[in-house]
């Protein structure tokens, strides 16, 4: 396996600095993101889509180092029924594009949640009752999230990227094994898991029973951890409003790797993601509150130095 990383981990380090940093911490590959909900610190997306000898340079000076570029990453929720949902269905097409135009087969972003029918923003609906749920539910997924999906696939395709990598987040029709599963069945195997075990680990899953359930739809891996606060969630469930600034009253935090989870866990993660089928990268997000991020990064680095393996390779 590759230890990679999405740059907004060390999102305040200039772009050269970032790779000199990433080189020095014997990172393979690195992702990087092109906006919506990210900043985009390391990557101008129009300017990189306008030319030619920016992609690159930009190319060259990342393998320079000696690394690679394992996805883009255009995070955001293009369905949002208000003009926001039109921005990030632009940059999502756009950081497509460039994926194309980059040589580059991996797309991570998140499906999207629409509202309910005249709705100014998003709705994500996550219980069933009472009963008027059930008809927003349906409609998010037969009026508008399996068309779009269907529609952003065949545009991928026609493009040559056939990997869109969803993340199982919070706030996102797809959010579980079970709603990917069901967009795939829809739209094809062009979507596929960027697999981040630390939202499914705050929502109650088992992110390792997880990925055997997903087998060969994961196409991506985050290495995000979480650490639940016993107390809290005991006391207030999971469900989780407090800001992430006030870490410390809040029934879960994300954290950095081996905090929330200890070395032995992570080497079973490794080793389920094996099983499965999956040689890629482990790309580090780092988005710990309480520790500085390049010491976040580096402690997470250490730590799937060792948990992580590779397959044996099949002789010919």
């Amino acid at each position: 396996m590759k230890i990679g990383m999405i740059t907004d981990s060390l999102a305040s380090l200039p772009f050269e600095t970032l790779l000199a940093t990433s080189a020095q911490l014997e990172l393979d590959m690195l992702e990087f993101a092109c906006g919506n909900w990210s900043t985009a610190p390391h990557l101008n997306l129009p300017a990189m889509l306008e030319s030619d000898k920016a992609r690159r340079e930009f190319r060259a000076k990342v393998a320079d180092r000696g690394l690679q570029i394992s996805a883009l990453n255009c995070s955001g929720n293009p369905l949002d029924p208000g003009e926001a949902g039109r921005r990030h269905d632009q940059v999502t097409r756009d950081t497509i594009k460039l994926a194309s135009l980059m040589g580059v087969d991996r797309v991570v972003m998140m499906s999207g949640c629409p509202g309910a029918p005249g709705d100014s923003h998003a709705n994500w609906i996550t219980v069933e009752w009472p009963i008027e749920l059930r008809e927003i539910l349906r409609w998010q997924w037969d009026e508008v999230l399996v068309p779009y999906w269907r529609d952003l696939v065949a545009y991928a395709n026609n493009l040559g990227i056939r990997k869109l990598c969803l993340e199982l987040h919070g706030f996102q029709n797809v959010y579980n094994v079970r709603t990917l599963m069901r967009l795939r069945e829809a739209v094809g195997e062009t979507v596929g898991a960027n697999f981040d075990p630390s939202h499914l680990m705050w929502m109650g899953a088992d992110p390792i029973v997880a990925i055997r359930a997903l087998g060969d739809a994961i196409y991506h891996v985050h290495a995000k951890d979480t650490r639940l606060d016993p107390t809290i969630a005991a006391t207030n469930g999971v469900l989780e409003t407090m800001p992430g600034e006030q870490f410390r009253q809040r029934a879960w935090n994300y954290i950095t790797l081996g905090y929330g989870h200890g070395e032995k866990w992570w080497s079973e993660f490794c080793a389920a993601l094996a099983i499965a089928g999956y040689d890629d990268v482990l790309s580090i997000e780092h988005e710990d509150p309480m520790m500085p991020p390049l010491e976040g990064v580096e402690k997470s680095v250490a730590l799937l130095k060792r948990a992580a393996f590779n397959l044996p390779r099949r002789s010919n």
